[in-house]
């Protein structure tokens, strides 16, 4: 009944719901106490239909050690859909035709998605963009030129309506499209600022969140939250970013969805640029103009925006695989790793893996902490 073992029994999601029944009855099975997506789909496949699950859910408790247990009441959802209802907000649900395709391939893909605005939006080509909060004037303005560039060639832009960089590609968006996806409630505006965007946004583009209505967004919500702003594109553009960021955070779940990371080099003295460098460092395009982010996807023809993005110009092949394989890879680079230095690729030869798996896994453990790269192209265990 945890989410630590992230190994559901399939990687498919369950079938939609065919009832408005069946639909409340999934809501409240997910609304639980103690379930999260791992276990929500592994209820589901095991039972069949979430009334089902809802009845074993005790038990199944109760083997783990919780006594007492009590699922989430009906008047939970209830006040939850009244909410919704309030605030003009559509629920839309894995495996229906309104929830976005690339997100869908994620496997722990949000079940259910609350959106307020224009959920056609989702059937478009977007590109999320990201970056610091305390952007600088020129990250400002880098930021703003993208997503207005990428805009007009036919792109949503997706962001996380933060301060700083999210709130320029935000704005800069508005005309053309973009979607806001929210830590908390979507109906709960923060940064209480963004309020007046939020409301922009609401009307012309589509604010999203996989929480529930009302919830209050706190640190734990975030790194959820970026999951969903990377798996909604094809291509993750980071603006501004320091060495420990939500923004690296959000490059990192693009690598594990084997997406495409991009990045704005900044001056070596500015920490804001910091992480941007690294990425680019590591791989990641080096991004001076949407141009640059055009040529390293499919171009968009007027007449069918709704072709997928598959990558055109790439300086480096990228992974493409399971968070299992990239887990074990880790694994087996910490295992020959020490304090004492190793020259990279003298480590590659020993793995006998290919650069270009090793390279993204270099990085999540880079910015994981536990490595260190050193100079002259040596790495150590932290």
């Amino acid at each position: 009944m945890t989410e630590k073992d992230h190994n559901p029994s399939s990687t498919h999601p369950p079938l939609p719901p065919t009832s408005e029944d069946e639909q409340f009855s999934r809501l409240r099975l997910l609304r639980s106490r103690r379930v999260g997506l791992t276990t929500y789909k592994r209820l589901l496949t095991e039972h069949g239909t979430a009334q089902n699950a809802l009845a074993a859910l005790p038990e199944v408790a109760r083997a783990a050690g919780v006594e007492n247990y009590e699922i989430c009441p009906e008047g939970v959802v209830m006040a939850e859909l009244k909410a919704a209802r309030a605030a003009g907000a559509r629920l839309i649900l894995q495996g229906t035709a309104a929830y976005p395709d690339l997100l869908d391939e994620l496997e722990d893909a949000p079940p259910f998605l609350w959106a307020i605005g224009a959920p056609e939006l989702l059937q478009r080509p977007m590109i999320s963009l990201v970056g610091a909060r305390n952007a600088s004037s020129l990250g400002t303005r880098m930021a703003k030129a993208l997503a207005r560039d990428l805009g007009a060639e036919g792109y949503i832009i997706v962001s996380g309506l933060a301060r700083g960089i999210d709130t320029a590609v935000h704005e800069a968006s508005l005309p053309t499209g973009t979607i806001a996806v929210q830590a908390g409630g979507v109906d709960v505006i923060y940064p209480a600022e963004n309020a007046d965007l939020a409301h922009r946004i609401a009307d012309t583009g589509l604010r999203l969140s996989e929480q529930p209505m009302g919830l209050q967004p706190t640190a734990r919500h975030f790194p959820s939250r970026n999951r969903i702003i990377s798996g909604l594109s094809r291509a993750t553009v980071v603006v501004e970013a320091a060495t420990k960021s939500g923004s690296l955070i959000t490059a990192r779940d693009a690598l594990d969805q084997g997406r495409e990371v991009l990045a704005v080099p900044g001056h070596p003295f500015d920490a804001r640029a910091a992480g941007c460098n690294q990425l680019i460092r590591e791989g990641a395009t080096l991004i001076r103009s949407a141009a640059d982010v055009l040529e390293a996807l499919t171009p968009l023809s007027g007449d069918a925006p709704e072709l997928p993005l598959e990558p055109a110009v790439k300086p480096a092949p990228k992974t493409n695989k399971t968070l299992r394989e990239i887990a074990a890879l880790h694994r087996q680079i910490l295992s020959r790793l020490s304090p004492a230095p190793v020259a990279e690729d003298q480590l590659i030869r020993d793995l006998a893996v290919a650069p270009a798996d090793v390279a993204p896994a270099l990085l999540d453990l880079e910015m994981d902490g536990k490595i260190t790269r050193r100079s002259g192209g040596l790495l150590s265990r932290a």
